[in-house]
């Protein structure tokens, strides 16, 4: 297999991100006014710092993320090959497919999953305030109901 092809595009590669970078240099604006160094966002103002800090579970559903979507490309390759590999890759998909589901499931069960508020706890505080709120309006006396509807 000849080498000098790759040889020439890695050379037609390299000037070119030189041509590129020179050209910016050259071309580029060069100027020191007061808001060339802050940040600019839809016009907004900013505030505070832009470095964050991220719970890691957005970190690990970014991860499941990037496997699953990887998976999918399998399954797809595998139903673009299924004439060829025949029930013996239908076998192996299927086992594929349960080894996902149970990570899946296992992933679920260890709360990979849930990254945002536990929705009983929002029902209870829900019906917590609508209780008070109930008691708060019946604690009100005829005279300041009709002050209230005046």
């Amino acid at each position: 297999m000849p080498v000098w092809p790759f040889v020439a595009y890695g050379g037609i590669v390299l000037i070119l991100v030189s041509l590129i970078l020179a050209l910016s240099y050259v071309l580029g604006q060069r100027h020191k006014d007061r808001a060339t160094g802050e940040a600019y966002e839809s016009g907004i103002v900013s505030t505070g710092s832009a470095r964050l800090r991220f719970p890691s579970q957005f970190y690990l559903i970014a991860m499941l993320f990037v496997i699953f979507d990887i998976e999918t490309v399998m399954i797809i390759s595998w139903a673009i090959a299924y004439q060829e590999v025949g029930w013996v890759g239908f076998a192996g998909v299927s086992v594929f497919i349960v080894i996902l589901l149970a990570v899946l499931i296992y992933e679920w069960r260890n709360g990979a999953l849930d990254f945002g508020p536990d929705g009983r706890k929002i029902l209870r505080a829900y019906k917590k305030r609508k209780k008070e709120s109930l008691a708060h309006n019946d604690a009100v006396t005829p005279l300041q109901q009709q002050q209230a509807m005046m």
